[in-house]
């Protein structure tokens, strides 16, 4: 097995709360000075950009997990993840229909463009992308679910968006690939004050806005190679597979 250093939370120009120096050159550039093999590309509610950032990183043998970060209707924070192009279309399609249709207002939130390998905008997604869908995180798993991708609730030990701050509890039947931790804590720390977490694989990832910020968290997958099937068996602790955390 080889070990692939991943960051599976990465946002982009798309979301109203990254950078706009979060542009795909720029990404890929940041991932490959930090040594990253693996990246997740996870704007809030749109996957516009994971095929021009995908193909770019394919450059520098660097994989791209294309998804997205989802927010639930109990506004829970959930990244997912999706191996094929019908999928990731079909669910960016399912994004669309259930995203409120309130407008963004760039001057508060945050512009939101969709740009090219040049830096140019090709793209300004008019509803504001941060609001929650009106679909709840058990509609959301299934959906995900049935598109053979997968799902993992974001930033669990975080006062905000996430599935402690807004439920106040993990679900018993809760069908989630994995649970990840934000930066701010560890699997240990946070597993030790909810034992009930470790029942799932743990990640840590950056939830990078700014490019300093990315690879600041990363997990380490234990693979064969660079795929999505791979990475599935990792956080199965499958044929051998397995992850840990930096």
């Amino acid at each position: 097995m080889k070990n692939y250093r991943a960051d599976l939370h990465i946002h982009t120009t798309l979301s109203p709360c990254g950078d706009l120096e979060m542009h795909p050159v720029n990404i890929i550039s940041e991932a490959e000075k930090k040594g990253l093999d693996i990246i997740g590309i996870t704007d809030h509610n749109t996957t516009r950009h994971c095929k021009l950032i995908s193909q770019l990183a394919a450059k520098k043998d660097i994989f791209v997990l294309q998804g997205a970060e989802v927010t639930t209707k109990e506004e829970v924070h959930c990244l997912v993840f999706f191996e094929k192009t019908d999928a990731l279309k079909t669910f960016q399609d399912y994004l669309d229909t259930n995203l409120p249709d309130i407008l963004n207002v760039p001057e508060i939130f945050g512009d939101q463009v969709q740009v090219d390998e040049n830096e140019m905008i090709i793209f300004e997604e008019p509803r504001l992308l941060v609001n929650a869908l009106c679909k709840s995180l058990e509609e959301v798993e299934k959906f995900v679910h049935s598109l053979n991708g997968l799902f993992i609730p974001a930033h669990i030990d975080r006062l905000k968006n996430s599935i402690y701050s807004q439920l106040g509890f993990l679900p018993d039947d809760l069908a989630a690939d994995a649970l990840e931790i934000s930066r701010n804590s560890s699997p240990e720390k946070f597993g030790a004050a909810h034992p009930e977490i470790n029942r799932f694989p743990l990640i840590t990832s950056s939830d990078a806005h700014y490019p300093e910020n990315i690879g600041m968290a990363s997990t380490n997958f234990y693979i064969e190679n660079a795929s999505f099937s791979e990475i599935r068996f990792a956080l199965n602790g499958d044929k051998g597979r397995r992850i840990s955390r930096i």
